[in-house]
C-alpha cells in the first residue's frame, strides 16, 4: 500500500496542477432516499449538521493522503454483501464493522475523514447509475480542484467526471438531512 499511496502522491504532484477544475453542477433540492431517511431515524445527529461555509476545502498533499488511505482501508476492509444477505431487508444503511454494500461504504469513509478533519459540506453521499442500470451509492469529496469520488468498486480515485457512472442526486453541501438533483449533461462514455 505504501508503494501504491507514494506513486499516487506523485501523480498528485505532477498531474494535479495541469488538471482543469470540475465540479458538479446541482439543480436544487429533490427527494431523500428512502435508505438515508432510515438511518437519519437511527442517527439523527448525522442528519442535522449545518454548515455555515459551502466552499469546497482546499486539496493538499495531506489531504490527497487522506482520500487514497482512506478509501483504500474501506475497500480492503470491508467484504462486500447485499443488505437482503446482511439484513434480510432492500434498504439497510449503517456503519460496517466487517461487512456492508455501498452506502455503508460510504458512510464509513465519510466518517473517518470527518475525523481526520475534512467538512460535512464537502462529504457528499451521492446516488448514481451504472452503465448497466444498476444504482449504486459514492462518495463525493469537494475540493478547490475537482469533485473526487471515492468508490468500493474502483480502488483509484477519480475525478466524478471520469468516472462511468450517471449522477442523479447527493446530500446538500449545506444540510447532511437535505439532497440536491445532480444535472450531469455528459455524454455517457460506453466502454470504461
Amino acid at each position: 500500500m505504501r508503494i501504491f499511496i507514494g506513486f499516487a502522491l506523485s501523480l498528485f504532484v505532477t498531474s494535479s496542477a495541469f488538471a482543469a477544475t470540475t465540479h458538479m453542477k446541482t439543480t436544487g433540492l429533490t427527494s431523500q432516499p428512502i435508505g438515508h431517511a432510515m438511518f437519519c431515524e437511527q442517527y439523527a445527529q448525522e442528519c442535522k449538521i449545518r454548515s455555515k461555509s459551502t466552499k469546497a476545502p482546499k486539496l493538499t498533499r495531506k489531504g490527497w493522503k487522506d482520500l487514497l488511505e482512506i478509501n483504500h482501508f474501506a475497500n480492503t476492509n470491508v467484504t462486500p454483501v447485499t443488505d437482503q444477505e446482511a439484513y434480510g431487508v432492500e434498504e439497510h444503511w449503517t456503519y460496517p464493522k466487517s461487512y456492508g454494500d455501498c452506502e455503508d461504504y460510504v458512510l464509513l469513509k465519510r466518517y473517518m475523514l470527518m475525523q481526520r478533519g475534512w467538512p460535512a459540506s464537502s462529504l457528499l453521499i451521492t446516488v448514481v447509475k451504472q452503465p448497466n442500470g444498476e444504482g449504486h451509492a459514492v462518495l463525493t469529496v469537494r475540493t478547490d480542484r475537482a469533485d473526487y469520488i471515492l468508490d468500493n468498486l474502483q480502488p483509484l480515485v477519480k475525478q466524478w467526471d471520469e468516472t462511468p457512472y450517471q449522477y442523479l442526486k447527493r446530500q446538500s453541501t449545506a444540510h447532511s438531512g437535505r439532497w440536491s438533483k445532480i444535472k450531469d449533461s455528459r455524454a455517457m462514455v460506453a466502454n470504461y
